[in-house]
Protein backbone atom coordinates (compact mmCIF):
# COMPACT_ATOMS: atom_id res chain seq x y z
CA UNK A 1 0.00 0.00 0.00
CA UNK A 2 1.10 3.25 -1.04
CA UNK A 3 1.83 5.57 2.41
CA UNK A 4 1.97 9.38 2.40
CA UNK A 5 3.61 11.89 4.07
CA UNK A 6 2.50 15.08 6.06
CA UNK A 7 5.73 17.72 5.99
CA UNK A 8 5.63 19.61 9.32
CA UNK A 9 7.64 22.77 7.79
CA UNK A 10 9.34 24.75 10.81
CA UNK A 11 10.72 28.19 10.92
CA UNK A 12 13.46 28.98 13.70
CA UNK A 13 10.43 30.74 15.79
CA UNK A 14 8.06 27.30 15.27
CA UNK A 15 11.24 25.37 16.13
CA UNK A 16 11.76 27.44 19.74
CA UNK A 17 7.43 26.95 19.88
CA UNK A 18 7.22 23.19 19.51
CA UNK A 19 5.71 21.83 22.60
CA UNK A 20 4.05 19.35 24.85
CA UNK A 21 -0.11 18.70 25.73
CA UNK A 22 -2.39 16.20 26.61
CA UNK A 23 -5.21 15.56 25.08
CA UNK A 24 -8.49 14.49 27.03
CA UNK A 25 -10.74 14.67 23.91
CA UNK A 26 -8.46 12.30 22.12
CA UNK A 27 -8.60 9.45 24.81
CA UNK A 28 -11.82 9.90 25.10
CA UNK A 29 -11.80 8.95 21.32
CA UNK A 30 -9.34 6.45 21.40
CA UNK A 31 -11.40 4.35 24.25
CA UNK A 32 -14.30 4.89 21.81
CA UNK A 33 -12.58 2.97 18.95
CA UNK A 34 -11.26 0.69 21.60
CA UNK A 35 -14.40 -0.72 22.83
CA UNK A 36 -15.62 -0.88 19.09
CA UNK A 37 -12.92 -3.19 18.08
CA UNK A 38 -11.24 -4.51 21.00
CA UNK A 39 -9.23 -7.06 19.53
CA UNK A 40 -6.92 -4.32 17.61
CA UNK A 41 -6.17 -2.98 20.82
CA UNK A 42 -4.23 -5.91 23.17
CA UNK A 43 -2.37 -3.33 25.20
CA UNK A 44 -6.02 -2.11 26.72
CA UNK A 45 -7.62 -5.24 27.74
CA UNK A 46 -7.60 -5.16 31.35
CA UNK A 47 -9.52 -1.64 30.61
CA UNK A 48 -11.45 -2.94 28.44
CA UNK A 49 -12.53 -6.06 31.33
CA UNK A 50 -12.71 -3.42 33.99
CA UNK A 51 -15.51 -1.09 31.64
CA UNK A 52 -17.29 -2.97 29.41
CA UNK A 53 -20.16 -3.42 32.19
CA UNK A 54 -20.23 0.35 32.25
CA UNK A 55 -21.05 1.61 28.94
CA UNK A 56 -23.39 3.97 28.79
CA UNK A 57 -25.27 2.20 25.60
CA UNK A 58 -27.18 5.39 24.25
CA UNK A 59 -24.29 7.83 24.91
CA UNK A 60 -21.44 5.73 23.29
CA UNK A 61 -23.66 4.50 20.25
CA UNK A 62 -23.82 8.48 19.58
CA UNK A 63 -19.95 8.95 19.71
CA UNK A 64 -19.68 6.16 17.86
CA UNK A 65 -21.87 7.61 15.24
CA UNK A 66 -18.80 10.32 14.64
CA UNK A 67 -15.83 8.35 15.79
CA UNK A 68 -15.11 5.74 13.30
CA UNK A 69 -12.61 2.76 14.20
CA UNK A 70 -9.95 4.79 12.24
CA UNK A 71 -9.60 7.61 9.80
CA UNK A 72 -11.08 11.24 9.89
CA UNK A 73 -12.25 12.39 13.70
CA UNK A 74 -14.19 15.48 14.03
CA UNK A 75 -12.30 18.43 15.20
CA UNK A 76 -14.88 19.73 17.30
CA UNK A 77 -14.73 16.67 19.54
CA UNK A 78 -11.16 17.96 20.91
CA UNK A 79 -9.57 21.09 22.07
CA UNK A 80 -5.96 21.97 21.72
CA UNK A 81 -4.12 20.12 23.95
CA UNK A 82 -2.47 21.46 27.05
CA UNK A 83 -0.35 20.19 30.10
CA UNK A 84 -3.06 21.31 32.18
CA UNK A 85 -5.75 20.48 29.89
CA UNK A 86 -8.06 19.00 32.57
CA UNK A 87 -11.57 17.17 31.37
CA UNK A 88 -13.53 19.26 32.31
CA UNK A 89 -12.66 22.07 30.61
CA UNK A 90 -12.33 19.83 27.41
CA UNK A 91 -15.96 19.05 28.10
CA UNK A 92 -16.68 22.77 28.76
CA UNK A 93 -14.83 24.14 24.86
CA UNK A 94 -17.20 20.97 23.39
CA UNK A 95 -20.21 22.52 24.92
CA UNK A 96 -19.24 25.74 23.35
CA UNK A 97 -17.37 25.16 20.00
CA UNK A 98 -18.14 27.26 17.30
CA UNK A 99 -21.20 25.87 15.25
CA UNK A 100 -19.83 26.50 11.59
CA UNK A 101 -17.21 24.56 12.77
CA UNK A 102 -19.05 21.41 13.95
CA UNK A 103 -21.07 21.90 10.68
CA UNK A 104 -17.75 21.38 8.45
CA UNK A 105 -16.44 18.99 10.56
CA UNK A 106 -20.66 17.00 10.33
CA UNK A 107 -20.07 17.36 6.55
CA UNK A 108 -16.50 15.72 6.20
CA UNK A 109 -18.34 12.84 8.32
CA UNK A 110 -21.25 12.54 5.57
CA UNK A 111 -18.81 12.39 2.94
CA UNK A 112 -16.94 9.54 4.32
CA UNK A 113 -19.73 7.30 5.98
CA UNK A 114 -22.02 5.07 4.05
CA UNK A 115 -25.23 2.86 4.27
CA UNK A 116 -26.98 3.23 7.36
CA UNK A 117 -24.03 5.43 9.58
CA UNK A 118 -24.58 7.57 6.53
CA UNK A 119 -28.56 8.20 7.31
CA UNK A 120 -27.42 9.08 11.28
CA UNK A 121 -24.84 11.61 10.18
CA UNK A 122 -27.13 13.24 8.17
CA UNK A 123 -29.70 13.54 10.63
CA UNK A 124 -26.93 14.95 12.84
CA UNK A 125 -26.21 17.54 10.59
CA UNK A 126 -29.58 18.61 9.68
CA UNK A 127 -29.26 20.62 12.91
CA UNK A 128 -25.98 21.18 14.60
CA UNK A 129 -27.04 23.32 17.29
CA UNK A 130 -28.64 20.16 18.38
CA UNK A 131 -25.88 17.88 17.87
CA UNK A 132 -23.63 20.23 19.27
CA UNK A 133 -25.50 19.74 22.95
CA UNK A 134 -26.20 16.08 22.57
CA UNK A 135 -22.89 15.18 22.13
CA UNK A 136 -21.34 17.36 25.00
CA UNK A 137 -24.07 15.64 27.03
CA UNK A 138 -23.02 11.92 25.10
CA UNK A 139 -19.54 13.21 25.89
CA UNK A 140 -19.44 13.97 29.86
CA UNK A 141 -21.85 10.23 30.24
CA UNK A 142 -19.17 8.19 28.50
CA UNK A 143 -16.12 9.98 30.46
CA UNK A 144 -17.71 9.65 33.91
CA UNK A 145 -18.19 5.94 33.48
CA UNK A 146 -15.41 4.80 31.21
CA UNK A 147 -12.31 7.14 31.59
CA UNK A 148 -12.95 8.69 34.99
CA UNK A 149 -11.54 6.14 37.24
CA UNK A 150 -8.67 5.38 35.11
CA UNK A 151 -7.83 9.12 34.06
CA UNK A 152 -5.22 9.64 37.03
CA UNK A 153 -3.41 6.86 36.11
CA UNK A 154 -3.48 7.49 32.74
CA UNK A 155 -2.27 11.10 32.78
CA UNK A 156 0.66 10.06 35.10
CA UNK A 157 1.54 7.48 32.03
CA UNK A 158 1.18 10.84 29.71
CA UNK A 159 3.17 12.81 31.55
CA UNK A 160 5.57 10.63 32.38
CA UNK A 161 6.01 10.33 28.38
CA UNK A 162 6.44 14.10 28.30
CA UNK A 163 9.24 14.14 30.84
CA UNK A 164 11.15 11.73 29.53
CA UNK A 165 10.92 13.23 25.80
CA UNK A 166 12.12 16.61 27.29
CA UNK A 167 14.83 15.22 28.86
CA UNK A 168 15.68 13.53 25.88
CA UNK A 169 15.98 17.18 23.92
CA UNK A 170 17.98 18.68 26.96
CA UNK A 171 20.87 15.49 26.57
CA UNK A 172 20.27 15.00 23.02
CA UNK A 173 18.66 17.89 20.76
CA UNK A 174 15.60 18.31 19.78
CA UNK A 175 16.37 16.21 16.22
CA UNK A 176 17.62 13.54 18.07
CA UNK A 177 14.01 13.66 20.21
CA UNK A 178 11.72 13.80 17.08
CA UNK A 179 13.40 10.92 15.22
CA UNK A 180 12.48 8.75 18.31
CA UNK A 181 9.30 9.18 18.85
CA UNK A 182 7.68 6.61 16.27
CA UNK A 183 8.64 4.81 13.61
CA UNK A 184 6.19 6.75 11.34
CA UNK A 185 7.91 10.21 12.21
CA UNK A 186 11.43 11.55 11.02
CA UNK A 187 13.37 14.96 11.37
CA UNK A 188 14.62 16.25 8.18
CA UNK A 189 16.30 19.50 8.80
CA UNK A 190 13.67 21.69 8.68
CA UNK A 191 10.80 19.60 9.04
CA UNK A 192 9.02 17.13 10.63
CA UNK A 193 7.85 14.38 8.80
CA UNK A 194 4.78 11.80 9.41
CA UNK A 195 4.19 8.75 7.30
CA UNK A 196 0.40 8.45 7.01
CA UNK A 197 -1.50 5.69 5.02
CA UNK A 198 -4.71 8.14 3.60
CA UNK A 199 -3.34 11.72 4.00
CA UNK A 200 -0.49 13.74 2.65
CA UNK A 201 -0.11 17.30 3.27
CA UNK A 202 3.10 20.21 3.37
CA UNK A 203 2.07 22.43 6.37
CA UNK A 204 3.83 25.16 7.11
CA UNK A 205 3.23 25.94 10.54
CA UNK A 206 4.52 30.06 9.98
CA UNK A 207 5.66 30.85 13.59
CA UNK A 208 2.49 28.88 15.39
CA UNK A 209 4.77 26.40 16.27
CA UNK A 210 4.11 22.51 16.67
CA UNK A 211 1.70 20.70 19.53
CA UNK A 212 3.38 16.79 20.07
CA UNK A 213 1.04 15.02 21.98
CA UNK A 214 1.40 11.72 23.47
CA UNK A 215 -1.85 9.15 23.20
CA UNK A 216 -2.46 6.15 25.53
CA UNK A 217 -5.02 4.97 23.32
CA UNK A 218 -3.46 5.09 19.74
CA UNK A 219 -1.71 2.39 18.09
CA UNK A 220 0.09 4.78 15.26
CA UNK A 221 0.61 8.16 14.74
CA UNK A 222 -1.84 11.05 13.58
CA UNK A 223 -1.67 14.74 12.27
CA UNK A 224 -4.11 17.83 12.28
CA UNK A 225 -3.30 20.20 9.71
CA UNK A 226 -6.19 22.09 8.82
CA UNK A 227 -6.77 25.72 9.91
CA UNK A 228 -7.84 27.06 12.29
CA UNK A 229 -6.32 24.22 14.30
CA UNK A 230 -2.86 24.59 15.59
CA UNK A 231 -0.76 22.18 13.85
CA UNK A 232 -0.30 18.94 16.30
CA UNK A 233 1.42 15.48 15.67
CA UNK A 234 -0.37 12.37 18.53
CA UNK A 235 2.12 10.08 18.90
CA UNK A 236 1.84 6.39 20.99
CA UNK A 237 3.02 7.23 24.69
CA UNK A 238 5.81 5.04 25.87
CA UNK A 239 4.82 2.51 29.11
CA UNK A 240 1.41 1.24 28.02
CA UNK A 241 0.90 -2.41 29.07
CA UNK A 242 -2.18 -4.42 29.31
CA UNK A 243 -1.63 -3.41 33.21
CA UNK A 244 -1.78 -0.22 32.86
CA UNK A 245 -5.34 0.63 34.06
CA UNK A 246 -5.09 -1.84 37.02
CA UNK A 247 -6.61 -0.84 40.44
CA UNK A 248 -4.63 1.24 42.79
CA UNK A 249 -4.83 -1.40 45.65
CA UNK A 250 -3.31 -4.07 43.04
CA UNK A 251 -0.55 -1.44 41.65
CA UNK A 252 0.51 -0.53 45.08
CA UNK A 253 1.34 -4.11 45.89
CA UNK A 254 2.99 -5.14 42.48
CA UNK A 255 5.20 -1.64 43.25
CA UNK A 256 6.19 -3.25 46.38
CA UNK A 257 6.54 -6.36 45.89
CA UNK A 258 9.03 -5.06 43.61
CA UNK A 259 10.55 -2.53 45.77
CA UNK A 260 10.28 -3.18 48.81
CA UNK A 261 7.19 -1.67 50.76
CA UNK A 262 8.99 1.50 51.92
CA UNK A 263 10.42 2.30 48.95
CA UNK A 264 7.19 2.00 47.16
CA UNK A 265 5.24 4.68 49.65
CA UNK A 266 8.37 6.91 49.26
CA UNK A 267 8.35 6.80 45.42
CA UNK A 268 4.73 6.80 45.46
CA UNK A 269 4.64 9.82 47.79
CA UNK A 270 6.67 12.10 45.44
CA UNK A 271 3.62 13.05 42.90
CA UNK A 272 4.73 16.56 43.58
CA UNK A 273 8.66 17.47 45.04
CA UNK A 274 8.64 17.20 48.87
CA UNK A 275 11.98 17.66 51.31
CA UNK A 276 13.13 14.61 53.09
CA UNK A 277 10.95 15.37 56.31
CA UNK A 278 8.10 16.41 54.33
CA UNK A 279 8.74 12.69 53.06
CA UNK A 280 9.13 11.14 56.13
CA UNK A 281 5.45 12.42 57.38
CA UNK A 282 3.59 11.98 53.93
CA UNK A 283 4.78 8.14 54.62
CA UNK A 284 4.54 7.75 58.36
CA UNK A 285 8.56 6.97 58.46
CA UNK A 286 11.36 8.36 60.58
CA UNK A 287 13.19 10.77 58.82
CA UNK A 288 16.65 8.44 58.65
CA UNK A 289 14.21 5.56 57.00
CA UNK A 290 12.70 8.08 54.49
CA UNK A 291 16.65 9.67 53.57
CA UNK A 292 17.81 5.89 53.09
CA UNK A 293 15.08 5.20 50.46
CA UNK A 294 15.56 8.00 49.04
CA UNK A 295 19.46 7.46 48.15
CA UNK A 296 18.40 4.05 47.11
CA UNK A 297 15.51 5.23 44.96
CA UNK A 298 17.83 8.22 43.57
CA UNK A 299 20.92 5.97 42.97
CA UNK A 300 18.73 3.49 41.38
CA UNK A 301 17.67 6.68 38.77
CA UNK A 302 13.81 6.97 40.07
CA UNK A 303 14.47 9.95 42.52
CA UNK A 304 16.29 13.75 41.60
CA UNK A 305 17.28 15.19 44.65
CA UNK A 306 18.21 19.19 44.22
CA UNK A 307 18.85 21.91 46.98
CA UNK A 308 17.02 24.87 46.46
CA UNK A 309 18.24 27.72 49.33
CA UNK A 310 17.16 26.25 52.21
CA UNK A 311 16.84 22.56 51.60
CA UNK A 312 16.80 19.33 49.46
CA UNK A 313 13.64 18.21 47.53
CA UNK A 314 12.98 15.09 45.69
CA UNK A 315 10.93 14.71 42.88
CA UNK A 316 10.21 11.93 40.73
CA UNK A 317 12.36 11.37 37.11
CA UNK A 318 10.46 10.54 34.39
CA UNK A 319 11.72 6.77 34.56
CA UNK A 320 9.92 6.67 38.39
CA UNK A 321 7.08 8.38 36.90
CA UNK A 322 6.77 5.16 34.56
CA UNK A 323 7.63 3.03 37.26
CA UNK A 324 4.59 4.20 39.43
CA UNK A 325 2.36 4.44 36.49
CA UNK A 326 3.15 1.05 34.94
CA UNK A 327 1.38 -1.37 37.65
CA UNK A 328 -1.43 1.48 36.80
CA UNK A 329 -2.27 2.92 39.98
CA UNK A 330 -4.97 5.10 40.10
CA UNK A 331 -4.73 8.72 42.41
CA UNK A 332 -8.71 18.03 11.26
CA UNK A 333 -7.63 14.56 12.30
CA UNK A 334 -5.68 12.40 10.07
CA UNK A 335 -5.13 8.17 11.30
CA UNK A 336 -2.76 6.74 10.21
Amino acid sequence: MDRKVVEFRLTPGDISAIRFGVSPGMELAGAVRTLVDPGRHPLHWGWVRAVRDQVPARAFALLGTLIRSDGYLPDFLTSTPGWELSPEAELERLAATDLDGVRRDLAKVLERSSGRGRGLVADLAEDPARTRAAVAEAWEQTWTALMAPHWPALLRLLRADIGTRSRRISEHGLAAMVDTLHDQVAWDGDAVLITLRAHGEVVDCTGTGLMLVPSGFLRSCAAVTELPAHPMLFYPAHGVSETWSRSGSDGAAALAALLGEGRARVLGSLAEPLSTSETAQACGLAVSTASHHLAVLREAGLVDSRRTARMVVHARTPIGDAVVAAPGRSAGLEDA
